[in-house]
């Protein structure tokens, strides 16, 4: 069984800076892209940034130049590094992964519970 655990949510004034952490545990053979999306109030899900196991990143339009993606692999652990938050950025935000369980195993997503971040005007 795999879990993601989130961490890092909270309330911050525009301008202002959080980190999001997002831990993989469980049976784990390979993890393969790990991202972030987020969810506002009556929006749809979109995607935030991902990297891939080779490190490639890939960015949202709106958060380019404001949010880093990066992963730690000794520690099965994402982290999303944003600065300069502003009101848009509020919602909920939801670690995935492609992780393929057992070498005898397919890859298939998982998703963390969600953590809230509130940025205030």
């Amino acid at each position: 069984q795999v879990q993601l655990v989130e961490s890092g949510g909270g309330l911050v004034q525009a301008g202002g800076s959080l980190r999001l952490s997002c831990a993989a545990s469980g049976s784990i053979f390979r993890i393969n892209v790990m991202g972030w999306y987020r969810q506002a109030p009556g929006k749809q899900r979109e995607p935030v940034a991902d990297v891939t196991s080779s490190g490639r990143v890939n960015y949202g339009d709106s958060v380019k130049g404001r949010f880093t993606v990066s992963r730690d692999n000794a520690k099965n652990t994402v982290y999303l590094q944003m600065n300069s938050l502003e009101p848009e950025d509020t919602a909920v935000y939801y670690c995935n992964e492609d992780i393929r369980p057992a070498i005898i195993e397919r890859s298939k997503a998982y998703w963390g519970q969600g953590t809230q971040v509130t940025v205030s005007s």
